[in-house]
C-alpha cells in the first residue's frame, strides 16, 4: 500500500514539474521583453533576470511617437471591423450550414475549409491586384478585406459545427409560433451561441491584430499602418543599434491588451472550446 501511495505521490510530482516547464516555457519570453523593457540603454546587454529599479524612460518615448499611438489606433479599428464582419457572415453561413438541409453541404464545408490551407504568401501577388484594381491600396479597407477573407472560413467553420449541436425542438417551437427565420436566428439561436461567439471573435481579433504580411504589403504610410508594422520599422544600423528596449516596450504595450481580453473572457473561451468538443 505505501508503494502504491508513494508511486502516485512521485507521478503527481513528476506531473506537476511537467506543468512548471511548460508554464516557464510560455512565458519566460514574455517576462524577459517585460524585463529588457524596463532597462535603460546603459544596461540592455546586461544579463539579469530581475529589475531594481525599473526604467519607464523605453515606454515614455514609445508612448510620445504619434506614428505609433496612430498605428494601435488603425490596428483596433481593423481588428474590431474585422470581428465584426467576420461575425455577422459567419452566423448567417452557419446558420445555413448547420441548420438547413440541403444536396452539397458537405462539400461546401469542404470548399470553405479548403480555402484556409492556402498559405498568405501564395495568394499575396493576387490578391494584391484585386486590391489596387477595386481602389484600395493604402487604405484601412485593404486589410479589412484581406482580413475578413482568411478569418472567414474558420470562423464559418467552428459556428456550424456550434450551431449544428443545438437542439432542433427549439427551431422547430420558433416556427410553430410563426417566427421568420431571422427572428429564429438572432431571438432563439444567438443567446445559445455566445460561448462560440466569444471564442471565434477573440481569436479572429487576435489574428487580426497581430496580422503581418499584409499590412506591410497594403500599407504604405503612417497614416495607415498597424501595429505589426510599426514595431517593424523601429530599427538601426546593426543588431547592437537596434533600440531593443524601444522594440521591447512597443512589444509589451500591444501584447498587454490580448491577455486582459483573454483573461477576461477565459471562462467564455473555455466553455466555448469545450462545448464545440461535445457532441449531443
Amino acid at each position: 500500500m505505501s508503494l502504491r501511495l508513494l508511486k502516485k505521490a512521485l507521478l503527481r510530482i513528476g506531473f506537476w514539474c511537467l506543468i512548471g516547464v511548460l508554464l516557464l516555457y510560455a512565458t519566460f519570453p514574455f517576462y524577459y521583453a517585460i524585463v529588457t523593457s524596463l532597462k535603460p540603454s546603459s544596461a540592455l546587454f546586461e544579463v539579469s533576470y530581475w529589475i531594481n529599479s525599473p526604467d519607464f524612460s523605453n515606454y515614455a518615448a514609445v508612448l510620445h511617437q504619434a506614428s505609433f499611438l496612430r498605428a494601435i489606433a488603425n490596428s483596433l479599428m481593423v481588428a474590431l471591423c474585422v470581428v465584426t464582419l467576420a461575425l455577422f457572415l459567419s452566423v448567417t453561413a452557419a446558420y445555413a450550414l448547420g441548420r438547413v438541409k440541403f444536396r452539397g453541404r458537405g462539400t461546401v464545408l469542404m470548399m470553405v475549409l479548403g480555402v484556409s490551407m492556402f498559405p498568405q504568401v501564395a495568394v499575396l501577388s493576387g490578391l494584391f491586384e484585386v486590391i489596387r484594381a477595386l481602389g484600395l491600396y493604402n487604405t484601412s479597407w485593404a486589410l479589412i478585406l484581406s482580413y475578413t477573407i482568411f478569418t472567414l472560413p474558420f470562423t464559418v467553420w467552428v459556428l456550424t459545427t456550434f450551431m449544428g449541436q443545438l437542439p432542433h425542438e427549439l427551431e422547430e417551437a420558433a416556427i410553430m409560433d410563426g417566427a421568420s427565420p431571422w427572428v429564429t436566428l438572432t431571438r432563439v439561436l444567438l443567446p445559445l451561441l455566445w460561448p462560440a461567439l466569444v471564442t471565434t471573435g477573440l481569436l479572429a481579433f487576435i489574428a487580426a491584430w497581430n496580422e503581418f504580411l499584409f499590412a506591410l504589403t497594403f500599407t504604405l504610410t503612417d497614416a495607415q499602418r498597424t501595429v505589426p508594422v510599426a514595431i517593424a520599422l523601429i530599427s538601426g544600423g546593426s543588431p547592437h543599434e537596434l533600440p531593443w528596449g524601444l522594440l521591447m516596450a512597443a512589444s509589451v504595450l500591444v501584447t498587454v491588451p490580448l491577455v486582459i481580453l483573454v483573461l477576461i473572457f477565459q471562462r467564455r473561451i473555455v466553455s466555448g472550446l469545450t462545448t464545440g468538443a461535445l457532441k449531443g
